[in-house]
């Protein structure tokens, strides 16, 4: 994986974190995106504050505009029905925990390369939001997926030069569970969830 693309895996998410409450002006959601970018930006940038501050407000941002239990569900696809209520609640806080320490542990990589911005198409209650991160080397393509609930905009996927974050994990979990069960997807991500926030 290149340099490049694991810095900025990162920023991708920056993105995603604060897509406030908003009708479906035509280009609220990119703009949104463009006002987040930049808030998130100035956080990595403040290098005297202490780094677990700098933690805590990212996860904040994480927290409050990840939609993590439809990311699950969607993650686990035709697993997700097969797990009992505890299974899927206990995936849910681990996935959380695992996506929190992954982007926060990438983010701190950030090394001020540049985003560009690209369209925003609207379906519905669905909004697709298209960016680039350029680097002195090489351009990433990010698209961000939202959904509209009732008062404002989750994120509910990303897709980094056209792989699906689900679809990638979906992959992976779903051949865990396969053979291990869900008590062997857990232990996994729980070591992993450690490994990462050492």
């Amino acid at each position: 994986m290149s340099r490049p693309f694991v810095l900025f895996t990162s920023l991708v998410l920056c993105a995603l974190f604060v897509l406030p409450a908003s009708g479906w002006a035509e280009t609220r959601a990119i703009d949104d995106v463009r006002t987040t970018v930049d808030e998130v930006l100035t956080v990595l940038r403040d290098k005297a504050a202490p780094t677990e501050q700098r933690r805590e407000k990212i996860r904040g941002l994480v927290r409050g505009r990840f939609d993590f239990a439809l990311m699950a569900r969607s993650t686990l696809g035709r697993q997700w029905k097969n797990a009992s209520k505890q299974e899927q609640d206990t995936f849910i806080e681990l996935y959380s925990k695992l996506l929190e320490a992954t982007y926060i542990g990438r983010i701190e990589a950030y090394t001020d390369e540049k985003v560009t911005y690209g369209d925003e198409k609207t379906k519905g209650d669905k909004a697709l939001v298209e960016t680039s991160i350029v680097t002195s080397s090489v351009t990433i393509p990010i698209d961000y997926k939202l959904v509209q609930n009732v008062t404002e905009w989750k994120v509910y996927d990303v897709v980094i030069e056209g792989v699906s974050l689900i679809r990638n994990f979906r992959s992976s979990y779903g051949s865990i569970v396969e053979k291990e069960g869900f008590s062997g997807l857990f232990a996994r991500m729980e070591s992993k969830v450690k490994e990462l926030e050492q």
